[in-house]
């Protein structure tokens, strides 16, 4: 899965710049004034009742019960026990061919639109959503006359709270069609996003998949509120407006307990019992919410009131409250050095920042300013969730790496250490078997050669050598079946290796190289001296038989962390990634006539002095041989 982000990241990217593109040419369509556009500069209103008749209203003669309102003004309050207002607007005398009249914003359930008493339009909802636009036909045989507005409702809001704008027919249907255009494309961009992501989360591990589908969710219902938050769909499909409205609470219902829950997987992961406390609590009022949505909904909206109390006045004041929460546990990991906490303040202070400035626009501009900055703080917050759950599958990824090459690690030693004890006990059993009759076989070699001529005397002493070339083998199998410090003292490291020098620098020199010893002289370690003299030349000797031209041998030493460090470095052949990680097993070499049993003696020497040894190399550029012992510190 992580593979497959990381190869279509680029895409990814191409694909958000791409809908910020979109938004932003929406928002401009949407804020784009046509040419030639009038505004109504004032219209009048009054309180009805609901068996009003337009001829009535039309007829009436009494002025005094008409409120002037100006564009821009604030809408009148609505009188407890008003349901119906009239709104009457004054048309221009002269007024081209194909004009329309467009009301952007109207706070009401039903809406009746008539023009000389005859009924253009009408809009009525029967559930309880009272936001509506309006764009009507308006002729030039119209001009000079009143249009009136019948404007019912049930719910707290009714009036008028836009601009009444007069234009040609066919630029007031671009600006009606293209008003909710954002909306619209954020809505099924990110129920795209979401079902893709609820795809994927069947490939991902159990671990993994409850963070991904919280996450998944929060989208969903984002792009499901920003759907059902449109006017567009209410007035375009009236029937479905209630099912509409039970899917926004519903998606809001869901959508503040997946974002909790999203934010306790990623950073509190139980270690605050009040944050999941509080999330079962979010659940259990979500639950509460939707079958109080279900009651109402039964009882034909008979609880509308009740209902509203709990799914929005008291909602609001828990969201409000699980931000503060959210914002404050993000301040905390910050301070303690969380990167997600980070991004998730970030994407957090970018959807307030819109916001504010919203709200600043919408002040600065006669409260006649449309909101939609909001909604790219949204695209942006969700932008820093997406990045920290893809962080934190990274992290992920990379600790079950480790832990996967920490397990092969372990079981190779496992079958190293099972491989070593079997072929200790065969070397014990063979060495002692067939060191004896070695032995007297040279002892009798010895007593022929005294005794015969000087050609089968050379014979003789070959056999002999040879005899004795079989006693070092044995004698190395017993020392790796068996290995034993005869005396454990304490060694300094420089005198150790300065009488080795004798050995190795000939050596060198004959090989055509050199040794450079570095080493200093209060560097004290507990251990065997023969034994460490055996394993020094044993790995020195290895690094002269790599010498290419001028072959060159540097030794050094140092203490770190109460221990002591030998390093032994070559300028030689090298060694191949696949072969070094087989030094040290049983009868394994390099050397065309290696028996592989120098350095096996080597690693557990190393071991029984508690030592460590390892390696580095590189093809053709040498060998680095690290070999660590417990330091001993002299008073």
């Amino acid at each position: 899965m992580q593979h497959w982000l990381q190869k279509h990241h680029l895409r990814w990217k191409i694909g958000l710049v791409f809908l910020f593109g979109l938004l932003f040419m929406a928002n401009h369509v949407m804020a784009e004034q046509p040419d030639g556009v009038k505004t109504i500069p004032n219209w009048e209103m009054k309180w009805g009742g609901a068996d009003d008749k337009v001829q009535d209203i039309i007829a009436s003669s009494d002025k005094d019960q008409w409120m002037s309102i100006e564009s821009g003004a604030e809408m009148p309050d609505k009188p407890k026990d008003v349901s119906t207002a009239w709104v009457r607007i004054q048309l221009p005398e002269n007024l081209p061919k194909d004009f329309g009249l467009y009301i952007d914003g109207i706070y009401a359930q039903q809406v009746s639109v008539y023009i000389g008493g005859r009924l253009l339009n009408e809009v009525k909802f029967d559930f309880p959503y009272d936001e509506q636009r309006s764009l009507l036909p308006i002729s030039a045989e119209d001009g000079g006359g009143s249009v009136y507005l019948k404007l019912q409702t049930s719910m707290e809001r009714l009036g008028i709270h836009s601009d009444i704008q007069l234009d040609h027919y066919t630029s007031l249907t671009h600006t009606f069609i293209f008003r909710d255009l954002q909306n619209i494309i954020l809505g099924f961009a990110f129920l795209f996003i979401a079902v893709i992501m609820l795809i994927c989360s069947l490939f991902l591990k159990q671990k993994q998949r409850a963070s991904w589908i919280s996450l998944s969710l929060i989208i969903l219902t984002l792009g499901t509120i920003f759907l059902t938050y449109s006017p567009f769909l209410y007035a375009n499909f009236t029937p479905f407006g209630a099912l509409i409205l039970n899917i926004f609470d519903v998606s809001l219902a869901i959508f503040l307990p997946s974002l909790i829950y999203f934010y306790e997987k990623i950073f509190d992961n139980g270690k605050f019992k009040w944050i999941r406390i509080f999330r079962k609590f979010q659940i259990a009022y979500s639950a509460f919410c939707i079958i109080l949505m279900l009651f109402n909904q039964v009882n034909q909206f008979q609880f509308i009131e009740t209902y509203l109390f709990f799914t929005l006045t008291m909602l609001s004041v828990i969201m409000i409250f699980e931000f503060i929460l959210i914002i404050s546990l993000s301040i905390v990991f910050v301070i303690r050095g969380n990167r997600e906490a980070v991004i998730f303040s970030s994407g957090f202070a970018i959807f307030a920042l819109m916001g504010i400035f919203d709200l600043i626009l919408y002040y600065s501009n006669n409260q006649k300013y449309q909101f939609f900055l909001w909604k790219f703080g949204v695209v942006g917050f969700i932008i820093a969730l997406i990045v920290i759950l893809g962080r934190r599958f990274a992290i992920n990824q990379e600790q079950m790496s480790n832990y996967s090459k920490e397990l092969e690690f372990y079981n190779h030693q496992l079958q190293l250490s099972e491989k070593m004890e079997m072929i200790s006990s065969l070397a014990a059993s063979v060495a002692h078997e067939v060191r004896n009759p070695l032995q007297v076989t040279r002892g009798f070699l010895q007593l022929v050669a005294a005794r015969t001529d000087d050609k089968n005397k050379e014979y003789m002493t070959i056999a002999i050598e040879e005899l004795d070339r079989a006693s070092v083998i044995i004698t190395d199998f017993l020392t790796f079946a068996k290995p034993q410090l005869d005396e454990i003292v304490e060694l300094n490291v420089s005198k150790e290796i300065g009488q080795i020098e004798g050995i190795i620098v000939p050596l060198a020199t004959l090989n055509g190289g050199q040794i450079i010893v570095n080493v200093p002289s209060d560097l004290h370690i507990f251990g065997n001296s023969s034994k460490l003299k055996q394993i020094l030349i044993n790995i020195i000797k290895n690094s002269i038989e790599a010498f290419q031209a001028d072959g060159q041998i540097h030794i050094w030493a140092y203490e770190k962390n109460e221990e002591v460090f030998i390093h032994i470095k070559d300028n030689g052949e090298g060694i191949e990634p696949m072969q070094l990680r087989k030094l040290g097993e049983p009868y394994y070499s390099t050397k065309t006539k290696g028996t592989g049993l120098g350095l096996m003696v080597t690693f557990r020497l190393i071991e029984i002095m508690k030592g460590h040894i390892e390696f580095k190399s590189q093809r053709f550029l040498g060998t680095e041989v690290i070999i660590r012992f417990p330091n001993v510190t002299i008073n």
